[in-house]
């Protein structure tokens, strides 16, 4: 068997390691590679089944020493599994239970102990304002507040709840399912009881049983300065009810901002454009740019260049974990053409145009008639000559 590696390459350990070290190794590679961590990748399943085979022979005596002495020659003509034997006899269960939570076989951890409850999850939309200084915002959501009748066990007045008969109590049940190495037992949450132990057998006529009544409530969000989009803000104790007394799941509010008609966000940066005019860029002088905090004056620089960029220190976003920090805010400044000249700004215009040395003074025009002149005193010139 030329294509396949040597199994203590794949394992990565040398061929004097301990069955510690083998077990160590397989259980990394198991947890990395397995089909359940990697659904549909099947070059993770494919290096699942070649650690796995690898493992199999290395963690037996017998079948090492055989591999020790003629390599995967020892197995080609073995029979059953993927390497020429089977993994029937081996026990997977100390391998994969801190991985899969006792996935293949044994007891397993009752389930029916108190749980925390789930998130819940809602959206806020704010403007960008309202994002960079912070705000508080009201919200109505749906949530489970604990039945009055039944006090949340969901059993009618005057009985309670009763050991599952499926599960026995454990909240968990173990069913046999066919994987890779055949019929392995699975320790799985109780379909009857939802892995609470207990059920109802005369339900809550208010709450159907559940222990828990649907309301709608108004929650303050408050909107921390710096909040970036997409990110959310945890309210504490406002999920889910939790499971046989545990304690209820958050609420995350994820924030959502509009768009800015000026400003663009970076991080913690502000970046914009800013208008000026000809004369301004020249012979420089003040300009008026909006920022975050309002309109700011500032003194532009004589010879200024379109698409120059300046930073105004301080007068981006408020950091989240600094409230004394901010970031910049880079203004492009973007020189106007003019247009629609009076006839008296035409006409200084070319002045200014011919006082600078520009050649194209009048424009196309004035450059093919001169060109026509040229052309004509050229002709006398050259009559006269004659």
């Amino acid at each position: 068997m030329a294509d396949k590696r040597d199994y203590y390459e794949v394992l990565g350990v040398s061929k004097t390691a301990s069955d510690s070290e083998l077990k160590s190794a397989y259980r990394k590679l198991a947890k990395k590679y397995h089909p359940d961590m990697n659904p549909g990748d099947k070059e993770a399943e494919a290096k699942f089944k070649e650690a796995t085979e690898a493992y199999g022979v290395l963690s037996d005596p017998d079948k090492r020493r055989q591999y020790d002495q003629f390599g995967h020659a020892a197995f080609e003509n073995g029979g059953g599994g993927a390497g020429g034997f089977d993994f029937s006899g081996m026990d997977f269960g100390d391998i994969f239970g801190d991985i899969f939570g006792s996935f293949f076989g044994g007891g397993g951890r009752s389930s029916n102990g108190p749980r925390r409850g789930s998130n819940l999850r809602a959206r806020v939309h704010i403007t960008f304002e309202e994002a960079a200084f912070g705000c508080e915002k009201q919200l109505e959501i749906t949530l489970k507040d604990e039945c009055a009748s039944c006090h949340g066990t969901g059993a009618k007045a005057g009985t309670s709840k009763k050991t599952c008969p499926k599960c026995g109590g454990r909240g968990r049940v173990m069913v046999q399912q066919q994987s890779l190495f055949g019929v392995v037992q699975n320790v799985t949450t109780c379909p009857d009881c939802k892995g609470s132990g207990q059920v109802v057998e005369s339900p809550c006529p208010d709450c159907n049983g559940s222990g828990y009544v649907a309301r709608k409530r108004k929650i303050s969000v408050s909107i921390p300065a710096g909040i970036d989009n997409g990110q959310s803000v945890r309210i504490s104790g406002k999920g889910e009810p939790g499971i046989n007394g545990g304690e209820r799941g958050d609420l995350l509010v994820e924030v959502v901002i509009a768009a800015h008609p000026i400003f663009q966000r970076r991080d913690y940066d502000i970046f914009s454009s800013a208008p000026i005019s000809y004369a301004q860029a020249v012979l420089g002088g003040e300009a008026i740019i909006d920022t975050l905090d309002g309109k700011v004056s500032y003194e532009v620089k004589p010879g200024t260049q379109t698409d120059t960029q300046i930073r105004l220190k301080g007068k981006g976003i408020p950091s989240l974990r600094n409230k004394n920090m901010r970031g910049d805010h880079y203004v492009t400044l973007i020189v106007q053409v003019p247009t629609n000249l009076s006839n008296e700004a035409k006409e200084a215009l070319r002045a200014y145009d011919a006082l600078t040395g520009n050649t194209t003074v009048g424009g196309p025009k004035a450059v093919k008639a001169e060109k026509r002149k040229k052309g004509f005193a050229d002709k006398i010139k050259d009559a006269m000559d004659l």
